[in-house]
């Protein structure tokens, strides 16, 4: 699926991994006492600043900060999206 949406600058757009379920025990979490996300993948990045270019691309799998980016709809899915700052490291 192509996303028609572009980022400016030195932000990309990151579908956020779904919330675990269950713990590593089996323990099924209920939906009031799921945590954020903190990881996801780039579906949108930028072109970077004059100075600093982009060091993620699309399709990377990136680790973020908890309360990171605003959260935007489009298509009737969630997305985040945040400054390549925000972004702890890519795996």
């Amino acid at each position: 699926m192509s996303i028609q949406f572009k980022p400016l600058a030195d932000r990309v757009l990151v579908e956020p991994a779904p919330a675990e379920q269950k713990t590593a025990s089996g323990i099924i979490i209920p939906d009031t006492a799921k945590e954020k996300p903190l990881r996801g993948k780039i579906v949108a990045a930028g072109a970077g600043k004059k100075d600093e270019p982009m060091t993620v691309k699309v399709g990377d799998s990136v680790l973020f900060g908890q309360y990171s980016g605003t959260e935007i709809k489009i298509d009737g899915l969630t997305y985040l999206i945040m400054r390549e700052s925000d972004i702890y490291g890519i795996f």
